[in-house]
């Protein structure tokens, strides 16, 4: 991959992979550390991606994901950043503040009722704004299974949510 071809895949994925890390992550900060150490790993690791096997994005928000998964093992960040960003947004002054925060938990409160698959699967069609045949690629499952897991999870998240 040259230097060319390297800007020219941070340009077009590095704001929807920012935004499905901060949707993962509940944490903007800690999303822009992980952006930071996806594209470090893109950059060290550019002469085995293979377009055969994976495009551009499979690729990139494979290795985005495994990154997360690291971080998340290690240091227990996603729990941590959800708990942060509920306390930020109760600090706020007003009513929207507090609405916001209810909202939050509520979400929160939904996501925390789906498996770690199901959860996983949500962030990636949703926060990152994959089609279902990309995110089954980016977890090496079927289409057919991603589909189920994802009809499945915003099935629980209407009955949780109401």
């Amino acid at each position: 991959m040259s230097p060319q071809d390297f800007e020219r895949l941070y340009a077009e994925h590095a704001h929807p992979l920012l935004g499905f890390l901060v949707y993962r992550t509940g944490d903007r900060a800690l999303a822009e550390d992980m952006l930071a150490d996806t594209f470090e790993k893109v950059l060290r690791t550019r002469r085995g991606f293979d377009r055969r096997r994976a495009s551009e994005k499979t690729w990139l928000y494979t290795i985005a994901l495994n990154r997360l998964r690291d971080h998340t093992r290690k240091a227990g960040a996603e729990s941590r950043a959800i708990e942060r960003a509920a306390v930020e947004v109760g600090a706020g002054d007003g009513r929207g503040g507090l609405d916001l925060a209810e909202s939050r938990q509520s979400l929160t409160t939904a996501l925390a009722a789906l498996s770690p698959e199901e959860r996983e699967a949500v962030a990636l069609r949703y926060g990152a704004d994959l089609s279902v045949p990309e995110v089954a690629r980016v977890l090496g499952e079927s289409v057919t299974t991603m589909e189920g897991r994802v009809y499945r999870a915003l099935g629980k998240l209407r009955e949780t949510l109401g």
